[in-house]
């Protein structure tokens, strides 16, 4: 919703909110916040609101550690799921400021802000985005730690009683749905204890500040019903690991999905196709961002519906990207290897930016792929110019160090204080000794 300045502060002093918290998300993903009394909103409001950023996962160093806050006043929530003991919490998300008044280039806001221009140049009006988060719901001993049981027995579409969870992932919903979230299903996933909430798409700017926002909630329900939710990729060993499918569409300024196109035999247009065919290209980079831990290849293995293989198609799960079945203005491309402990932001920007570059570039159309590729020989693969997507972080931040393009999407400052982190992450696992390690040799 929109607001304007005044009728912010009117909502403010007419709902006796008594604190606003300022967030924002750091490099890795991990919202932050600020929090003033509503007595201070107007200087928040006058961007006069500073934070010490050498603090922050990816900010800047301690010699340029004042930056400054600027809210997006049409972020603006009353948070209803907060202890109303101390007065209501509102929340505003806010972007990145250096010192001298200039968007911060680290700020994972403003690098999607940033493609998002750049898809404007080109004549685009709107990248529409829709994820699908899944997570999990982890039983707390008496002492409210997780004790890693799982929340039921339940799998895919089950109910109560099997479905132990109902109550807590029904509570979510009717939460997200106060605070504006349209929501589209909610449903068991597959594994014990695991769930996954959708609500409807947007754009892209919008669906990530909400994406951010549904975690928060998810995970302060959960709390309530004595549980853990957890968005990590693969917290069970043989489970099925948590995905984030993101939906994607172009729009042109009409209302039109450019990726539709009812005269093509697949009804999808060669815009749609080049989309594609450019983000397929950037695969194995892109893993670093839309993969970004340790934990998120032990979920990309066969047997568990989770792609291994960079290509698509309209029939097979097995691919990297599908074409779900309906098409007019629902047609869109299914990503489906992010997973949730991805920055959003960061992870639409890049993907945004491969697809753009197929499209600018009238990039070579990668046909879709029908076999059962779990089926064919390495061989046949690679005859078919199908690409496996990084086995492991490493690899993966390997492949983002030879990607021109998404070393510019992230720009310098991102880009260097990413690979260090993802490769000092990679190191502390690799000398880890593990608990596998300790049964297996000892």
């Amino acid at each position: 919703m929109a607001y304007k300045r005044d009728e912010l502060l009117k909502i403010v002093k007419e709902e006796n909110v008594s604190y606003i918290r300022l967030q924002f998300s750091d490099m890795l993903g991990t919202i932050k916040c600020v929090e003033i009394p509503s007595s201070k909103l107007k200087d928040a409001l006058d961007n006069k609101i500073m934070f010490d950023g050498s603090s922050i996962e990816g900010f800047v160093r301690i010699k340029e550690a004042d930056m400054y806050l600027h809210p997006d006043l049409d972020s603006f929530l009353i948070l209803s799921f907060e202890d109303l003991r101390y007065g209501k919490v509102a929340r505003l998300i806010c972007d990145v400021y250096d010192p001298s008044g200039n968007p911060f280039q680290g700020d994972p806001r403003y690098i999607l802000k940033r493609q998002i221009e750049k898809m404007h140049e080109l004549g685009i009006s709107d990248f529409q985005v829709g994820f699908e988060p899944e997570f999990y719901l982890f039983k707390n001993d008496e002492n409210g730690n997780c004790n890693m049981e799982v929340s039921d027995r339940g799998s895919y579409f089950d109910m109560s009683p099997i479905d132990g969870a109902n109550e807590c992932r029904r509570e979510i919903a009717l939460e997200l749905e106060k605070l504006g979230f349209e929501i589209e299903l909610s449903h068991h996933e597959v594994g014990p204890g695991q769930q996954e909430i959708n609500f409807k798409y947007g754009s892209a700017l919008e669906t990530c500040d909400r994406i951010q926002t549904f975690k928060q909630i998810v995970k302060n329900i959960a709390r309530k019903h004595n549980l853990t939710a957890t968005f990590m990729p693969k917290p069970v060993y043989k489970l099925a690991g948590n995905g984030m499918h993101t939906n994607c569409s172009l729009w042109d300024k009409d209302g039109n999905n450019i990726f539709f196109d009812e005269n093509d035999p697949m009804q999808l247009s060669d815009v749609a196709r080049r989309f594609m065919s450019g983000i397929l290209n950037h695969a194995r980079a892109l893993a670093a961002i839309c993969n970004p831990t340790v934990n998120s290849y032990k979920r990309l293995v066969l047997g568990y519906e989770a792609p291994v293989y960079a290509c698509w198609s309209d029939a097979n799960r097995s691919s990297m990207i599908r074409i779900p079945a309906a098409r007019g203005k629902a047609t869109r491309t299914e990503v489906r290897n992010v997973d949730p402990m991805a920055n959003p932001y960061l992870a639409l920007a890049c993907i945004l930016a491969a697809g753009l570059e197929g499209i600018k570039d009238n990039v070579e159309i990668i046909p879709p792929v029908y076999d059962n590729i779990f089926e064919l020989t390495r061989e046949e693969r690679e005859e078919k110019g199908i690409k496996n997507l990084p086995e492991n972080l490493k690899d993966a931040i390997k492949e983002l160090k030879r990607d021109k393009l998404l070393r510019e999407v992230l720009g310098e400052h991102t880009y260097k204080k990413y690979v260090l982190a993802k490769e000092l992450e990679w190191e502390e696992y690799r000398v880890l000794v593990t608990p596998w390690e300790l049964s297996k040799y000892l």
